[in-house]
């Protein structure tokens, strides 16, 4: 596995993953041996197909495996230079790192408006005024929506919110999980450029689980790709893009310029290359 660019120049990572095992109901091994770094100032994306462990691995940095029983074996988390592996949630939260879980899960039954301030449990009145005038100007359609049932929103609106509410507490580190599950192009597009904005504007960190391979490449500086709960290959964004077995099997483009057919899934085990 090769190391991000200027590995020996860059600043420490802000975010630190080193051989993390982890394991579900004390026997099934959900990752092996996963290590990944994501710099400050970086959006690093986290690709792989449905089971590959990206979200275990995103769980296991947020603190939140035990919710179903899952343990850290072995290896370690470090944020910003402190072991993490152990630490509990809210602990992880106050150190500056939140994650926006898959699925959304917005409190259905509150407002926008209610939703954000509840990502702000840890921010003083004026703080919080100000964190939610930022949310507002990086989603319009939002501030329009502010006293809506969050329930009632559509897919996007609610991702937003989502996402939103984890800005309300303005971390330091932002994990999204999934960003653009069920969503349609078009939104797709916009929350993709609103995480953009986010690093370009403010400076936010921000690792990306992601199943959309094309859209997390066109925004990351660097990304890992998980099979089987393996780094299996990791690279810039354009050393991934230039790969003839990522442009094939995960950005849907043959060597001919066309579409890979399913057939053709059932000789990719067998030549890929960087299993070998």
């Amino acid at each position: 596995m090769t190391n991000p660019p200027d590995a020996t120049s860059a600043p420490p990572p802000a975010l630190a993953v080193h051989n993390i095992q982890i394991v579900y109901g004390g026997a099934i091994e959900a990752v092996r041996d996963v290590s990944l770094e994501v710099r400050p100032g970086q959006i690093v994306a986290l690709l792989g197909s449905n089971g590959a462990g990206k979200s275990s691995v995103l769980k296991a940095i947020s603190g939140v495996l035990d919710a179903e029983d899952g343990e850290i074996e072995k290896g370690s988390i470090q944020l910003f230079g402190e072991a993490i592996e152990r630490a509990e949630a809210p602990s992880i939260v106050r150190r500056g790192m939140v994650q926006v879980p898959e699925g959304r899960r917005l409190f259905a039954t509150l407002t926008v408006d209610e939703n954000l301030v509840v990502g702000a449990h840890l921010q003083g009145t004026a703080r919080m005024a100000e964190a939610r005038d930022q949310v507002y100007e990086l989603f319009p359609r939002l501030a329009d929506r502010r006293k809506q049932i969050a329930g009632y929103l559509s897919g996007g609106e609610q991702q937003m919110v989502a996402i939103g509410r984890a800005l309300m507490s303005q971390p330091k580190v932002l994990a999204l999980d999934e960003p653009s599950l069920g969503l349609a192009p078009l939104i797709v597009t916009e929350i993709f450029n609103s995480i953009r904005r986010l690093r370009e504007t403010a400076g936010l960190t921000i690792l990306l689980v992601e199943q959309n391979a094309s859209r997390a490449l066109a925004i990351a500086d660097y990304a890992y790709i998980l099979e089987n709960g393996r780094v299996v290959l990791d690279g810039t964004s354009e050393q991934l893009r230039r790969n003839q077995d990522v442009r094939e099997f995960y950005l849907g483009l043959s060597s001919q310029a066309g579409r890979t057919h399913m057939k053709d899934v059932k000789h990719y085990k067998r030549r890929k290359r960087w299993l070998s």
